[in-house]
C-alpha cells in the first residue's frame, strides 16, 4: 500500500522507478477516466428511446470497437487536455464530465420527452430551450441518480488519487496543443465523415427511417458531434452559382392580375391534429363532438393533409416551407427569396402575429429577412392583451380578434398577406385532471387514466381552437373584403414521455409505412374563402387539394386562385409532380408510401430543384 501511495504521490526527490510509474498511474487513470465518461455517456443513449431494447443497443456498442472509439475518443481528449492546462486532475475529469454529460443527459430528456434526439444546431436555440423544458417533467430515472454517483467517485478519486500533476509550462503547453489538433483531425475527419457514419450503428435492432432510432445506434457523443457540420450552409452537390441563376432565368416571375388581387389569411396552428384519425378516438363521442365544427368547415374549403418535417416540434420548419417553398434550408440571417416578398412585390401589405416572444427562433428579425413589413409579438403589441405564460392555454380568441380587426383596417389601403402563428395548444399537457376533462374517460375509452388526462386537456384547447377558427370564419363570409383563409397544424402534439398515449392508441410509428408515416408526420390543412373572394376569383374553393409537403402549401393556394405566381413555384409545381412530398431526411413519396429512392431522370431533376432553391435562399429576393 505504501509503494502504491508513493506511486499516485511521489515526493519530489523520489527515484526515477518511482517517478516513471506514477507518469504511468497518471495516464492510465487519465484515461480511465475519459473512457468510463465515454460508457456513462452511451449508457444514456441506449436507454434514452423507451421503444428500443436498451441492452441489445448497449451491447451493440461495445461490441463495436470503432463506434466505442469515436463516442470515448472525445472525452479522453477532453480529460487531457483540461488537465494540461491546470496541472490538476480534477479539473481534467469536470472538464470533460460536465460538457459530456451535459449533452448526453440533454439528449436523453429532448428523446424521451420529444422523441427528437439533441442537435447540434440546436444550441443556437439554448435561451428557447429553457422556456420549453420548463413545462415538462424531468423524470428524475435511477441512471441520472447512477451518473450523480459517478460524478461524486470521480471527483473525489481524481482529488485524493491524483494529486500531483506534470509542472513543466512547456510539457504542458506541447501536451495542450496536441489535443487541440486532434481533436481538429477527429472532427474534420472520422466525426464529420458521411461514408463512416453511415457504416456503423445496428442496422438490426433499428428502423432506419427513424431519425432518432438512427442517432441512438451510433450512442450520442460520436452523433451529436457529426450533426455540427449542419450548422454551416452547404450548397448540394455539383452546385454552381452561375448554372443555378441560369437556370432560374428560365422560370420568370408572373404577376397576380390587378383584379385578381384579394387578401390572404395564414393562420398556423400550434399542435393541431385530427385525433379522430386514431381508430380508437374517432368513435368517441367527446372527440367526435370537438373536430365536428372543423369537418364542417374542412367539407366547405380545399383540405388534405401535410406530411412535415417534423413531431412535437421544430414549428418553424414548416412555418418557414409555406413562407418559402423550401423542402430545406438553413438559418435565415439576411434576406431570403420568400412567397412574402414576391407578394409585396405584387402590392401586398405584409404582416402577421404571434402571441409570444419575438426572439423565439429568432423570428423578430427572421420575419423581416422574409420581406414581413410589421409583426406582432408579446413584446409590441401582446403583452398587455395576454400574458404569454396564459397564452398557452387560451389566446387563439384574442388573436382572432386582433387578426380581424387588423384586416378591416389594412384592407382599405389594399390588399393584405397576414401570416400568424398560434401559441394555443403548445405542449405540455397535464396528466392530471383539471377542468379540461370529460372528452374521454378510461372507462370509455380503454385507456389509462393518465393517457385520458393528457387528451382532456389537449382537447379543452383544441376545442377552443376550432371555435375560434371556425367564427372567424364566419364572420369572414359575412364581410365584403374578399378573402381566402388558410388554416394549418405545424406537427403532431406531444403525448406523453416517450409517445405513451401514442402508444396507447395503437400508432406503431412504422415510417416505412404509409400508416406509420401519416401517424407521426401528418397534420391537416384547409384552404377557403369567403363568397366576396369567390366571385372575384371565379372559383370554388371546395374538393380534395391531396396530401403534400408543407414547401408545396403556398403553391396550393395559388393554385385554387388560380395565380401562376414567381418562378419558382412553377419549379416547385414540376417538382411536386414528381413526388408531392420532400422529407428532410431525402425521403420521397411514390406509389402512395415514402421511399428513398427516385428513378435515375426524376432524381437529376431533383437535384437541380435542390440548387435553385439554395441559389434563392443565398441570394436574397
Amino acid at each position: 500500500m505504501r509503494i502504491l501511495w508513493q506511486i499516485m504521490r511521489p515526493p519530489p526527490d523520489a527515484g526515477r522507478r518511482i517517478q516513471a510509474a506514477h507518469q504511468v498511474w497518471m495516464a492510465l487513470a487519465l484515461t480511465g477516466l475519459g473512457c468510463c465518461i465515454g460508457v456513462l455517456s452511451l449508457l444514456f443513449a441506449a436507454t434514452a428511446y423507451v421503444k428500443l431494447n436498451s441492452t441489445d443497443l448497449l451491447r451493440s456498442y461495445l461490441s463495436s470497437p470503432l463506434l466505442l472509439a469515436l463516442n470515448l475518443l472525445p472525452p479522453v481528449l477532453l480529460v487531457w487536455l483540461f488537465y494540461f492546462l491546470s496541472r490538476r486532475a480534477w479539473a481534467g475529469f469536470l472538464g470533460s464530465f460536465l460538457p459530456s454529460i451535459g449533452v448526453t443527459l440533454a439528449n436523453y430528456y429532448k428523446i424521451r420527452l420529444r422523441s427528437d434526439p439533441l442537435l447540434a444546431t440546436d444550441l443556437r436555440l439554448a435561451a428557447e430551450a429553457g422556456g420549453i423544458v420548463g413545462g415538462y417533467t424531468l423524470d428524475l430515472t435511477w441512471l441520472v441518480w447512477f451518473a450523480l454517483g459517478c460524478f461524486l467517485a470521480g471527483l473525489l478519486f481524481s482529488i485524493f488519487l491524483m494529486p500531483q500533476g506534470i509542472r513543466g509550462w512547456r510539457e504542458r503547453s506541447f501536451g495542450a496543443l496536441s489535443c487541440l489538433a486532434l481533436m481538429a483531425v477527429a472532427l474534420t475527419g472520422p466525426c464529420f465523415s458521411p461514408a463512416l457514419y453511415s457504416k456503423t450503428g445496428s442496422s438490426q435492432l433499428i428502423n432506419p427511417w427513424s431519425d432518432v432510432e438512427v442517432f441512438v445506434s451510433k450512442g450520442c457523443i460520436y452523433p451529436f458531434l457529426h450533426s455540427f457540420q449542419d450548422m454551416f450552409p452547404t450548397p448540394p452537390a455539383g452546385y454552381s452559382k452561375a448554372q443555378a441563376a441560369a437556370q432560374m432565368d428560365a422560370y420568370p416571375d408572373s404577376g397576380i392580375p390587378e383584379g385578381q388581387k384579394v387578401s390572404v389569411m395564414g393562420i398556423m396552428l400550434e399542435a393541431f391534429c385530427d385525433l379522430t384519425d386514431f381508430e380508437v378516438l374517432a368513435g368517441q363521442e367527446g372527440v367526435a363532438q370537438v373536430y365536428a365544427p372543423w369537418h364542417e368547415l374542412e367539407a366547405r374549403s380545399v383540405s388534405g393533409d401535410l406530411l412535415t418535417n417534423i413531431f412535437a416540434g421544430g414549428t418553424v420548419d414548416t412555418e418557414w416551407a409555406f413562407l418559402t417553398g423550401y423542402s430545406q434550408h438553413d438559418d435565415f440571417r439576411s434576406p431570403a427569396g420568400s412567397y412574402v416578398w414576391y407578394l409585396r412585390d405584387q402590392g401586398y401589405q405584409t404582416f402577421g402575429s404571434h402571441p409570444g416572444h419575438g426572439w423565439f427562433y429568432n423570428r423578430q428579425n427572421v420575419n423581416q429577412y422574409l420581406g414581413f413589413e410589421d409583426y406582432w409579438f408579446t413584446e409590441n403589441h401582446y403583452g398587455s392583451l395576454v400574458d404569454p405564460v396564459a397564452a398557452v392555454w387560451e389566446s387563439d380568441p384574442i388573436l382572432v380578434r386582433e387578426l380581424e380587426d387588423q384586416l378591416r383596417e389594412r384592407s382599405a389601403l389594399g390588399p393584405c398577406f397576414s401570416f400568424s402563428v398560434s401559441y394555443q395548444n403548445h405542449g405540455p399537457y397535464a396528466d392530471y385532471p383539471t377542468e379540461r376533462d370529460g372528452f374521454i374517460t378510461p372507462a370509455g375509452s380503454g385507456l389509462s387514466e393518465a393517457g385520458c388526462n393528457i387528451l382532456n386537456n389537449y382537447l379543452g384547447g383544441i376545442s377552443v381552437t376550432i371555435r375560434a377558427m371556425t367564427g372567424l370564419a364566419q364572420r369572414l363570409e359575412e364581410s365584403d373584403e374578399p378573402v381566402v383563409l388558410i388554416l394549418f397544424g405545424d406537427h403532431k402534439p406531444w403525448a406523453g414521455n416517450g409517445n405513451s398515449v401514442y402508444t396507447e392508441l395503437g400508432a406503431g410509428f412504422d415510417l416505412s409505412s404509409r400508416k406509420g408515416f401519416y401517424e407521426y408526420y401528418s397534420t391537416p390543412y384547409l384552404i377557403w374563402a369567403n363568397s366576396a373572394a369567390k366571385e372575384v376569383l371565379g372559383r370554388d374553393f371546395t374538393g380534395d387539394g391531396g396530401d403534400f409537403s408543407p414547401c408545396f402549401l403556398m403553391a396550393e393556394v395559388f393554385d385554387q386562385c388560380g395565380w401562376e405566381g414567381p418562378g419558382f413555384m412553377k419549379l416547385s409545381r414540376q417538382m411536386r409532380a414528381i413526388t408531392p412530398m420532400l422529407h428532410a431526411r431525402e425521403l420521397f413519396w411514390l406509389d402512395g408510401g415514402p421511399t428513398a429512392a427516385l428513378d435515375e431522370e426524376d432524381m437529376a431533376f431533383y437535384q437541380q430543384y435542390r440548387q435553385m432553391q439554395y441559389y434563392r435562399e443565398q441570394n436574397g429576393r
